[in-house]
């Protein structure tokens, strides 16, 4: 699986939360929201930001942290043998790329 960055940015300043310049397509965030953090360590990513970035329930999130911030970027998934996201199917929980799973059948 690769990571595309959620994409979100400080506002008023163009760069993201760890002050690297935004990419083109990234949403500027006007408001922040603060949640509580659940016994189990859980939080709910709003609905409105969850609709915004495409993330559905069941999807993957990858979470690092960069400098003093925690980051959540989405995956999508890649061929295990290439490495490639275009054309990925899954099989057996592994992504296989149209272009590998022909080699794979002569």
């Amino acid at each position: 699986m690769s990571t595309h960055p959620i994409g979100l940015t400080v506002p008023g300043t163009g760069r993201d939360p760890t002050g690297r310049l935004a990419r083109r397509g990234e949403v500027e965030m006007e408001t922040g929201i603060a949640r509580k953090i659940d016994d189990l360590g859980r939080i709910v990513i709003p609905a409105e930001t969850r609709r915004l970035f495409n993330i559905r329930e069941g999807d993957h999130l990858f979470i690092s942290v960069e400098g003093g911030s925690i980051i959540l970027r989405k995956t999508t998934d890649t061929c295990t043998f290439c490495g490639s996201d275009t054309k990925v199917t899954q099989f057996k929980s592994k992504g296989l790329c149209s272009s590998c799973l022909t080699q794979l059948r002569s």
